[in-house]
């Protein structure tokens, strides 16, 4: 069964909403979010709105319905965006996590937020059967991945770096234990949140833009939050639902098919992002905890639709690192996947749909469990 996913997500109050100057309006077209403006109904009628800005190592996109939710929708993802970054980032300096690495203590008192972030990436390792594993920290840092992937070199000039051919080992997901916010890491111990933080990012933020524009009590009007593609949507779609371009590669970024998100959430993980070299071998950022290299299976990208997003994220995740199993691992779960090969070849699972046919993700879904 899917894991389940709670999180509080907290709409800004007085003096607390981050400014949203950064936030750089955009066109509805091909992209993240396509053909919004040409649907029936509520979306052409009441009109959309939609904003971008980097956050997080990615690009974070903003739609919502009626337009003039738009600014209350940007403050609330900026606050959430920001409390997760300083909660959960491997990269700064002053993120609760990193004063979590430095410390020589072994038990921790750490925020609710952060308690959070945590438990979901251990639910994700036991519900993945430790495919996704956030002990993979150590390893990403032994390859090169130590710090924000924008400040990372394709391959070091300062000399030879990091050594290809010695991962870091990856102690396992069993070795670090949470009770409430008391926290529990073994010294050496580093955790990296990204197979199921930007996801959460995306939950808390859509709940949180949906909650800041008075439409929580159920009201007319929606959001959908992308991070990076992974995407949460709250209240209620455009008729017909979310247009969502999924592309097969970031190399292109080129839609390979639209679906049509009605509720829930949809994640891609890909080995075609965030790569680098080191000692003339090339790497990239998801790897198979079972070694502590990158992932080497026949799947260069995977989309999942699930309940929420860390859960899509996840399994998505946990779909690439499983290889030449992914297909039996994701048919198990249910849950509607569409996975490309290095080759082009493309597998639809759990009820994705058809790109010749209806191409609403909500509609295909049926009775499945969640």
């Amino acid at each position: 069964m899917p894991f389940s996913v709670r999180f509080a997500a907290k709409a800004p109050g007085p003096g607390t909403a981050s400014p949203v100057a950064d936030w750089v309006p955009v066109g509805i077209g091909p992209g993240v979010l396509a053909d919004v403006a040409g649907t029936a109904g509520p979306a052409v009628m009441a009109g959309v709105a939609a904003a971008e800005r980097a956050a997080l190592g990615t690009s974070a996109r903003v739609v919502a319905w009626p337009p003039e939710d738009l600014g209350a929708a940007l403050a609330a993802v900026d606050a959430e965006l920001a409390r997760l970054d300083l909660e959960a980032s491997r990269f700064r300096d002053d993120s609760e996590l990193s004063r979590v690495h430095r410390s020589r203590d072994q038990v921790h008192q750490v925020s609710h937020g952060l308690a959070e972030a945590i438990g979901v990436a251990l639910a994700a390792a036991r519900w993945t059967g430790g495919l996704v594993d956030p002990t993979v920290g150590g390893a990403l840092i032994a390859l090169g991945y130590d710090r924000d992937f924008a400040d990372i070199a394709p391959e070091p000039s300062d000399g030879p770096g990091p050594v290809a051919g010695q991962p870091g080992a990856v102690p396992g997901w069993r070795s670090v234990m949470l009770e409430g916010t008391t926290l529990r890491l073994p010294a050496g111990v580093r955790l990296d949140l990204g197979a199921t933080a930007k996801g959460l990012g995306s939950d808390r933020a859509a709940a949180a833009a949906y909650a800041a524009c008075g439409r929580a009590a159920g009201g007319r009007g929606g959001i959908l939050v992308s991070l990076g593609g992974d995407i949460a949507v709250a209240g209620l779609p455009p008729r017909g639902g979310w247009p969502v371009a999924v592309a097969d590669s970031s190399d292109t970024g080129v839609p390979a098919q639209v679906v049509r998100l009605t509720a829930d959430a949809l994640a891609t993980s890909s080995v075609t992002a965030r790569r680098w070299r080191r000692d003339g071998r090339s790497l990239h950022h998801i790897l198979d905890p079972r070694t502590g290299w990158p992932a080497d299976g026949p799947w260069r990208t995977v989309s999942v639709a699930a309940a929420s997003c860390a859960e899509a994220n996840a399994a998505a995740t946990a779909a690439i690192v499983a290889g030449r199993d992914a297909e039996a691992w994701l048919a198990a779960t249910g849950l509607p996947s569409r996975l490309v090969a290095h080759d082009g070849t493309t597998r639809l699972l759990g009820g994705w749909p058809d790109p010749g046919g209806c191409p609403d993700l909500g509609a295909a879904r049926g009775a499945w469990s969640w």
